[in-house]
């Protein structure tokens, strides 16, 4: 559990709903935020990581393991899938501490497949979970943080989606477009004091579990992702709930084991003009020249963050 560190617990009283919250980077925020004073629902329908089958204990053992620590906690076993679910979700914490400060929407599946492959069951089942779910949630939220003129979303993005990965088209399409979500609540919700950031998590969890390990080369780069624990992402949750992080909004970080990014959002790289307009012969021999060496390379997350973890 997060230690206490210059002065009091930063989260302090703060009634927060974590989704996905049975285990891997939901657990540890859980865990971490109830470890700085807050009062937890641990939201988790315990399924697999496709999304199939259903278990209430996952969420449970999260809150026993922080009653246990003497913290408040309490399991939602809803689905964020479901708007009248998710408003489900956020009414328990307003009927059991009576209020809600901070929702992380972090609850995903994963059903990876070569675009020219995928099903429309598997495109929609992970928008439904990672971009409806996270919709519904903030939504059902957003109410109780107007009104009350405060509140703290922390929405879990992705490399796969704010740069490229392979076979991972409904993935990175949802975590993209919660970026983009985010932005959109910053901005209409600023004069309320509501508060939406950003995080792509580099973890170990049973999101990436699949991964080969057929090979030695392909064991070692395992044994260095299992090195970036679920731990290392919540302390950045934990800060941006808070009110220490008043001043943070509409940003986008990525955690990498011990390195915290603040990555890009999309801003004009470079333009050219003619008075007259452009025909498309035009644009193929003066425009695109002039362009292409600004394109952006057909890159994937690991080609970009092509450095070991430190």
């Amino acid at each position: 559990m997060a230690q206490q560190q210059n002065g009091g617990p930063m989260v302090e009283g703060k009634v927060v709903v974590v989704t996905g919250a049975g285990g891997g980077i939901g657990r540890d925020i859980a865990l971490a935020l109830a470890a700085e004073g807050a009062r937890v629902v641990v939201n988790d329908i315990g399924t697999s990581t496709s999304g199939e089958g259903q278990d209430a204990g996952p969420a449970q053992q999260v809150v026993e393991e922080i009653r246990a620590a003497g913290g408040q906690a309490v399991a939602s076993t809803d689905s964020v899938a479901e708007s009248l679910a998710a408003g489900r979700i956020v009414q328990c914490a307003l009927d059991t501490f009576g209020r809600i400060d901070g929702v992380v929407n972090n609850a995903g599946i994963l059903r990876d497949r070569f675009f020219h492959k995928m099903s429309l069951d598997e495109w929609d089942a992970v928008l439904k979970v990672h971009l409806y779910g996270s919709y519904y949630m903030s939504r059902a939220a957003a109410s109780h943080f107007k009104e009350q003129e405060s509140g703290a979303f922390v929405h879990m993005t992705s490399t796969s989606g704010l740069i490229g990965n392979f076979g991972q088209a409904n993935y990175s399409a949802a975590k993209l477009a919660l970026v983009a979500l985010s932005k959109s609540i910053a901005l209409d919700m600023q004069k309320f004091h509501v508060r939406s950031n950003c995080i792509a998590p580099f973890a170990w969890s049973r999101m990436i579990g699949s991964i080969p390990t057929d090979t030695p080369e392909q064991q070692a780069r395992v044994a260095k992702i299992q090195q970036m624990t679920p731990a290392k992402i919540a302390p950045l949750a934990v800060y941006l709930l808070s009110d220490a992080a008043r001043e943070v909004n509409a940003q986008v970080f990525a955690v990498r084991n011990n390195e915290i990014f603040l990555m890009s959002q999309p801003r004009p790289l470079r333009s050219v003009h003619q008075g007259g307009g452009w025909t498309p012969q035009d644009i193929a021999q003066h425009a695109m020249p002039a362009l292409r060496s600004s394109f952006v390379p057909m890159e994937r997350s690991g080609d970009v963050f092509s450095w070991d973890p430190v």
